[in-house]
């Protein structure tokens, strides 16, 4: 199973990006899929968390700017995020539980993406 984040950009600030993560390989389900975020120095955090029955939740520093979304059909979670900050700069990185193998076999597993750099800067 592989996770594969795109849309990280330099973007100023007030601007806009999407991000987004497909997930593929031998898969059988997907259940909980997240974006998290780590910037130099500091500690990974939590930005945004898309539940299998379409619960969202998110870190209070992005609320009401971000949105989480996800294509069950295409295996693909989307950030939509607006009014960016300088302090959103950091990697962002997808997440995913993943239930990989086959019908007659499998394993429920979280897998991670390798991230996407998005920079909020003048």
């Amino acid at each position: 199973v592989q996770l594969v984040e795109s849309g990280g950009d330099l973007v100023q600030p007030g601007g806009s990006l999407r991000l987004s993560c497909v997930a593929s390989g031998d898969i059988v389900s997907i259940a909980d899929m997240g974006w998290y975020r780590q910037a130099p120095g500091k500690e990974r955090q939590l930005v945004a968390e898309s539940g299998v029955y379409g619960t969202t939740t998110y870190g209070d520093s992005v609320k009401g700017r971000f949105a989480i979304s996800r294509d069950k059909t295409k295996n693909t979670l989307y950030l939509q995020m607006n009014n960016l900050k300088p302090e959103d700069t950091a990697v962002y990185t997808c997440s995913a539980f993943v239930q990989a193998g086959t019908r007659a076999w499998s394993k429920w597993n979280t897998y991670w993406g390798q991230g996407t750099q998005v920079t909020v800067s003048s």
